[in-house]
């Protein structure tokens, strides 16, 4: 090695060093300023200590550490006594709560576990959840995860065809599905060779033909505890293409990890979190259970509504909850007057992520909701990396923060080379929550990984205030006359525009520049903006190999459930004339 190579060796090594010190420390003041250290008891802090001493960090030991140390506590709420505007197609009269303390969770959990152990369920099997947003749902993740076994997650909205390649893919031998989605299975059934039809169950309704939770939960009994063998497989959002299961244990330095991000944030012990995104994507999953970890109350609402969300913020005195920038566009959508008719006056943090902000987006939503939004950054293969409070989102408009403690980040040129500020690079991670690789496919993590580091092939630079700006994907990186194009740059102007709510940029086949910039619009309602209108705005604000050649006037921008933009669905869509 040179002696430039070892320099740049030992600087790793330095940086490293400094960031698991900086999360050691963070992860230790975390603990007090939230209340957590002054909310511990005895029995509580046995649990902790026993479990955590064995290398047992998965989200079960939560629950038996809140059933101990706080058991009347309210766990979960899943709302029920809320009425659906009737403008959103909502009917029928309010039922009354379903209401978990920490000890009758934990207890659920256990009769779970013990009955699974008895199908044989444990350490080596993978179990597959398609269920709606339910008490069920986190129930059932450490129940499996109590076993020791593994569990993929799968959207209910899956169709039958994309259920049956996760179920392969994974090698799952049991299926918990929501039974709204019965036709779903029914179709599917055939197709799951590896789930017999007796490890088929259902949620909710009964669903002939099938077994049902209730049959487990009616069993009694302990679970035993394989927690250290536990794994989770998120399968990644799959816009660009097949989904892939990226596989986390849940070792020590995950805790730390954990705690680091609280201590970026205002949590606390004592929160109410609304849980609204789906929960069996890293969004909500993340901010579940870094709330649990706090022993916070988890209101989790079915699916979202703009004035449910509202009414469920007043009605349970909400202090956190995580959004997808769409959802927050909704809520907007509502006018100024209507948000504020609700009191939302109890909560202090709005998490978002999974899909860029526009700055204009984030402006208005402090300037309605006050400066209680905090923008995320993280990726089903990483977990939670930066984050940026109000101050930073006003400072550096579009930023995605700074990086939580415990986590590095670098910044690679196209040269190999470390980027300076304002260059763009791919964005690398190193943190404790890095997935341990991805399911059948250990070539395709070994090729985004660099000297310990992990990239999903996102394309960010870092400004002089030491905030991160995230450029695009570099697979979605548009290359015009020789001048490389950022998709976000463009899109966040685009976005400045008054008549647009939202739009997306693309590059496309052209003979003399090799691509061209093709821009997918959405106008506000009411609005009014022709394709001559959109190019001068932007021809105002950006050089000419990056405005826009066509503009395409959209309904809606195509976006799977977690509110990423489906980019290849794009060229599909028809232009909608402009008003």
């Amino acid at each position: 090695m040179d002696l430039g190579g070892a320099r740049a060796a030992l600087e790793r090594g330095r940086r490293r060093i400094g960031a698991l010190t900086d999360g050691a420390r963070v992860a230790g003041r975390a603990v007090t300023r939230t209340g957590l250290l002054a909310a511990m008891r005895w029995p509580g802090l046995k649990v902790a200590a026993r479990e955590l001493a064995r290398g047992k960090a998965n989200p079960s030991l939560l629950f038996r550490f809140h059933a101990e140390n706080s058991p009347h506590r309210i766990a979960v709420i899943e709302p029920r006594s809320l009425a659906r505007p009737a403008a959103e197609g909502g009917a029928g009269a309010p039922a009354e709560d379903r209401v978990y303390s920490f000890f009758a969770l934990n207890e659920l959990i256990d009769r779970l576990g013990c009955a699974l152990d008895r199908r044989g369920v444990g350490p080596g099997t993978t179990a597959l959840l398609a269920i709606k947003n339910r008490p069920e749902f986190v129930a059932l993740q450490a129940a499996l995860a109590r076993v020791g076994a593994s569990v993929v997650t799968a959207s209910w909205r899956s169709t039958p065809a994309e259920l049956a390649y996760i179920a392969g893919d994974s090698g799952a031998r049991l299926l918990v599905f929501d039974a709204d989605i019965v036709d779903v299975i029914r179709e599917a059934a055939p197709r799951l060779e590896g789930v017999p039809r007796e490890a088929m169950i259902a949620v909710g309704e009964r669903a002939p033909g099938f077994a049902h939770l209730d049959e487990l939960v009616a069993e009694r009994g302990a679970a035993p505890d394989r927690s250290e063998r536990a794994s989770v497989v998120m399968y990644t959002s799959g816009t660009t293409g097949k989904p892939k299961g990226a596989v986390r244990g849940f070792g020590g330095g995950i805790v730390m990890s954990a705690l680091g991000a609280i201590g970026a944030t205002p949590m606390r012990v004592g929160d109410v979190h609304l849980a609204v995104c789906p929960l069996y994507h890293l969004t909500a999953f993340g901010f579940v259970n870094l709330s649990l970890i706090l022993g916070a109350t988890i209101v989790i609402l079915p699916e979202f509504h703009p004035e449910l969300f509202l009414e469920a913020i007043q009605r349970y005195r909400v202090t956190t909850t995580a959004v997808v920038p769409t959802m927050l566009h909704r809520v907007l959508e509502l006018g100024e007057a209507r948000v504020r008719s609700y009191d939302t006056s109890s909560l202090s943090a709005i998490f978002t992520g999974s899909a860029p902000l526009p700055p204009a987006l984030a402006a208005e939503a402090m300037g309605v909701l006050g400066d209680r939004l905090y923008n995320f950054y993280g990726a089903t293969e990483t977990g939670i990396v930066t984050i940026a409070g109000p101050e930073d989102l006003r400072a550096s408009p579009g930023t995605i923060g700074r990086p939580v403690a415990g986590s590095e980040l670098m910044l690679v040129g196209e040269d190999g080379r470390p980027c300076r500020d304002g260059e763009v690079g791919e964005l690398y991670v190193r943190s404790p929550l890095l997935i341990s690789g991805y399911h059948g496919d250990p070539d395709a993590a070994r090729a985004s990984t660099l000297d310990g580091h992990f990239s999903v092939g996102d394309l960010a630079r870092r400004d002089a205030r030491g905030c991160y700006h995230i450029e695009g994907r570099k697979r979605d990186l548009i290359i015009s006359g020789g001048v490389n194009v950022y998709p976000a740059e463009v899109e966040a102007v685009l976005h400045d525009h008054p008549a647009v709510a939202e739009a997306a940029v693309v590059g496309v086949a052209d003979r003399a520049w090799g691509e061209r910039v093709r821009a997918f619009v959405a106008l506000r309602p009411g609005a009014a903006a022709s394709e001559d209108d959109i190019k001068a705005h932007c021809r105002a604000q950006l050089a000419g190999p990056k405005v826009p050649r066509e503009v395409v006037f959209v309904d809606a921008l195509p976006r799977n459930p977690t509110g990423k933009v489906m980019k290849r669905d794009l060229a599909g869509l028809e232009a909608k004339p402009a008003a």
